[in-house]
């Protein structure tokens, strides 16, 4: 993305999770308030572009992908709440509508909101627009993650204990970063929570980035993102991601295809969106 402006996949995450909500049966993640954080002239240049059938980013709207990643990060966030977390912290949050959305379980947690400044500035301006009152265990943290450290961001701020068991959700970021800035918000994560903490996130397999072992929709997808500034640069291998993070103090409990997740929540829907093969959320506890 560009410097200062605020993130376009943000709002086109935001436009998916707010279309499936309107439209679509069965509806599993229901985020409606994410329609009226994207201003209209923005609402309008993305339903432009995906009524284009000749537009990449059309089979995004219809794939589940993203919806089945969101259900399935607050399935475990809930599960998590019940095993004593008291502190949930959003990494990349873009336009996430959660704290306006679940005042159930915003009573019990502290909720944190970490996101390039650009973004976060954007999303605030929005917010007072749109005359939203600010819950008052909501806290905003504006960060550029290739720049500045995760602990010094979170650990100044009174508001959050590095002592209490902490929930990381941290989807549709790892891709933008290098390697090496993934590992280093791991380390950080680790180092500010006690154990049993927990880290949601997501990536795409290694092999979405060659050429021979990928599909061409993928192909398409990686160059879409080019084209609007927001380059997708890093992927893992699912088979070697628990070594991977055990040495930054991790467990890996899970890593799945989000195809899979997808079935899990959607098993009506089918499509041939073949870019998701490529895609896998991980879910990984603090050692």
């Amino acid at each position: 993305m560009k410097e200062k402006d605020a993130s376009f996949t943000a709002m086109m995450t935001a436009y998916m999770r707010a279309y499936h909500a309107m439209n679509d049966k069965p509806k599993i993640f229901d985020d409606s308030l994410a329609y009226y954080l994207i201003p209209e002239e923005k609402r309008e240049l993305i339903a432009s572009s995906v009524s284009d059938q000749t537009n990449t980013f059309k089979p995004l709207i219809h794939t589940p992908n993203a919806l089945s990643r969101a259900r399935y990060t607050e399935d475990a966030l809930e599960k998590a709440i019940k095993q004593g977390i008291k502190q949930y912290v959003i990494l990349g949050a873009g336009l996430d509508t959660f704290a306006f959305r679940r005042p159930d379980l915003m009573e019990q947690l502290e909720v944190f909101e970490v996101d390039h400044p650009a973004t976060q500035e954007f999303k605030l301006h929005r917010l007072a627009e749109l005359g939203w009152k600010h819950p008052a265990k909501l806290h905003f943290i504006p960060i550029d993650f290739t720049k500045e450290g995760l602990v010094s961001a979170l650990t100044h701020l009174q508001a959050y204990d590095r002592n209490v068991k902490s929930f990381f959700s941290w989807l549709g970021v790892t891709y933008y970063l290098t390697q090496n800035d993934v590992f280093a918000t791991l380390c950080s994560i680790k180092d500010i929570t006690p154990e049993g903490s927990m880290v949601i996130f997501d990536y795409l397999h290694a092999d979405a980035f060659i050429p021979e072992k990928s599909s061409q929709q993928m192909q398409q997808k990686l160059e879409r993102f080019r084209d609007v500034g927001e380059p997708m640069i890093t992927g893992f291998n699912p088979s070697t991601l628990a070594e991977d993070i055990v040495h930054l103090g991790f467990h890996l409990n899970t890593t799945l295809r989000l195809v899979d997740v997808k079935e899990r929540y959607f098993k009506a829907i089918t499509n041939g969106y073949h870019a998701q093969e490529y895609e896998y959320i991980a879910c990984a506890t603090v050692k």
